[in-house]
């Protein structure tokens, strides 16, 4: 572990420090190139854009510019470090943006004294931005936050922590309940987590049908008699009744999915659940509980983790950059639940083509196919952007 820090602390520092430069996208050698990048020529676009804002996506990078902002309060799993100590995330963010979508990234960290004053900045910086991806805010300002940020602008606004982690488990859950001979609508789903990527993992798996999901946070069952539940779990609240813990609520159980922490769920619920069941283990970087932990102690179940040296990584990496290239592609203003339906759709359909020889070359793999251990792609497939980005763009436009 120390080499590993070591080794992540020299890749931030060296050659240069950080992981992100600004590169000019047309030439500046000669005195005509100046006079067109800057004065006298660039009169001529601001007098465009003046006249029309929708110029802005001709003749700036507007369209193809995302801004990744957070405050700081929920970085990784390390808590509230502050603004700037989120930098390092945010950089590696619009990194993932770049390489993935082909998409130019701002990243902006933001000290704010409260909610408003943080909306109130992103909506001074919004004219710079095709889309704004909000980043690791912690639960529940990050509910208002979003909401009220969509309210207001007229540019793609998505918080990842939320809407990107219900994508993926969404798609690698349709696949893993098909593999158990499963279905959403019939399967009795368990979270551990009611916080902004539990919630929205549960809102995105109800409005593709799922019918009985039990929220589970460190007071037990989320249930109509809790009264300190605020409006985004407490929608998702059942009635209460018998089943109050986490362990009353595994009892046959077919999936259990964890966006909780460390040592979440031990061992002995997972003989609880169902026969042939799926777990999605995805605190970072230890998860609830570990593959061979699991396999202990049975061997029907298909797992899940966040990460990326075990099989079935939830990466969000498999969504942001594509979601935003159809949106931005799109001219979207916003993004919509359907967008979001047809990524998800989209990342199930692309695990079960077969797998491309540069997929095996890029992980070492000789053979791959659709399974046990692969029911979501990999952040290396070429053909994301084409099955992803594609499919949220005709989503946006059949909105339109």
């Amino acid at each position: 572990m120390d080499d590993l820090k070591q080794r992540a602390l020299d890749y931030h520092q060296f050659p240069k420090p950080g992981k992100l430069s600004v590169e000019s996208s047309k030439p500046c050698a000669t005195q005509q190139d100046l006079s067109l990048a800057y004065t006298p020529g660039v009169a001529a676009p601001v007098r465009e854009i003046a006249a029309d804002p929708a110029n802005a996506y001709k003749y700036t990078n507007k369209g193809n510019l995302v801004a990744v902002i957070t405050d700081g309060t929920a970085v990784l799993g390390l808590g509230n470090v502050g603004a700037l100590a989120g930098k390092p995330v945010m950089e590696g963010k619009a990194v993932l943006f770049k390489r993935f979508a082909d998409i130019d990234v701002f990243d902006i960290e933001i000290n704010a004294a409260s909610p408003d004053e943080f909306i109130q900045t992103v909506i001074n910086i919004a004219p710079t931005f095709g889309g704004i991806n909000l980043e690791d805010i912690a639960a529940p300002h990050c509910f208002y936050i979003e909401n009220t940020l969509k309210a207001r602008l007229d540019i793609p606004v998505f918080h990842d922590d939320q809407h990107g982690t219900a994508v993926i488990v969404a798609a690698a859950l349709l696949n893993a309940l098909e593999l158990q001979g499963k279905t959403l609508p019939t399967a009795k789903i368990v979270f551990l987590g009611a916080g902004a990527a539990g919630c929205s993992c549960a809102k995105l798996l109800k409005l593709m049908g799922a019918t009985n999901i039990t929220m589970v946070d460190r007071k037990g069952v989320l249930d109509t008699h809790r009264d300190d539940l605020h409006d985004n779990n407490r929608a998702l609240a059942i009635e209460a009744g018998e089943v109050t813990t986490l362990a009353d609520a595994m009892q046959g159980a077919d999936v259990f999915i964890g966006v909780s922490a460390k040592n979440g769920l031990p061992a002995s619920l997972v003989s609880l659940m169902a026969a042939k069941p799926v777990i999605f283990a995805l605190a970072n970087p230890d998860p609830e509980i570990l593959p061979s932990e699991v396999f202990a102690v049975r061997d029907d179940v298909i797992m899940a983790t966040g990460r990326s040296d075990f099989p079935n990584q939830v990466n969000n990496a498999l969504c942001f950059p594509y979601l935003f290239r159809g949106a931005l592609d799109a001219k979207a203003k916003q993004i919509t639940e359907q967008m979001k339906v047809a990524a998800a759709n989209a990342l199930s359909q692309l695990a079960r083509e077969p797998v491309p020889q540069q997929v095996l070359d890029a992980y070492g793999l000789t053979a791959l196919s659709f399974g046990r251990e692969y029911i979501i792609p990999k952040p290396f497939d070429p053909r994301l952007m084409a099955y992803v980005a594609g499919a949220v763009a005709r989503a946006a436009e059949h909105a339109e």
